[in-house]
């Protein structure tokens, strides 16, 4: 049905055999070659992890519902890690749905969800988000509450210590979220491959997908 790759960053590569989705393909931020948005959707959970390339087949940054393909994106406004209460909701979450499969797709938000936010993303079997901390993006407390609050069968994490990543802050290791979440692990290699529904696990599980 669909492939999931991580790029390093907050930036994710989501495949399907119609179309391809593209999140925060700016990875020049953190030192690495920005992501090719030809062709594909682009997709920003924030301005500065745009490319704004004209060659994007859409781009999407910021709230709204979005149908291309056999994909529908939704976007919940939230505010960025690095704000207070009273800030700006410049930061977005998505809700991805691809055939009968959700996903929630996280970038450096506030580390809780409101109960207008969690009913904005719904149900959802995947969530995808931050978890290295350091001040700048969730770290594992925050993130493992959010999963929490979300309630997904499985979660991917992205934007932690990487020796190849130069992040303005340094980053935890992903293995301190999975033992702050405590649950079952996954490895997925270089590619996640949802082939169904029924292919997710039914019990929380970490998914790890090596930098690609």
């Amino acid at each position: 049905m669909f492939d999931i790759e991580y790029k390093g960053g907050n930036g994710i590569v989501v495949s399907t055999k119609k179309v391809q989705l593209v999140f925060d393909p700016k990875l020049s931020v953190v030192g690495l070659k920005d992501l090719s948005v030809k062709d594909a959707v682009e997709v920003a959970t924030e301005s500065r992890f745009a490319l704004n390339d004209p060659a994007a087949r859409l781009r999407i940054e910021g709230p709204g519902e979005y149908e291309i393909a056999e994909v529908s994106i939704k976007g919940v406004p939230a505010i960025r890690h690095l704000d207070d209460d009273t800030a700006e909701s410049i930061d977005t979450i998505y809700r991805v749905e691809i055939g009968d499969v959700r996903m929630a797709i996280l970038g450096n938000i506030a580390p809780k969800l409101s109960e207008e936010q969690l009913e904005a993303i719904g149900v959802v079997d995947i969530v995808v988000l931050p978890v290295g901390g350091g001040g700048y993006t969730l770290d594992a407390t925050s993130a493992a509450v959010i999963v929490r609050q979300i309630e997904p069968h499985v979660v991917i994490p992205v934007h932690y210590a990487d020796s190849a990543v130069s992040y303005e802050v340094p980053q935890d290791n992903m293995d301190v979220f999975i033992k702050e979440l405590g649950a079952a692990t996954e490895d997925a290699g270089a590619k996640y491959k949802i082939k169904a529904a029924s292919s997710v696990p039914q019990v929380l599980t970490v998914v790890q997908i090596a930098r690609s």
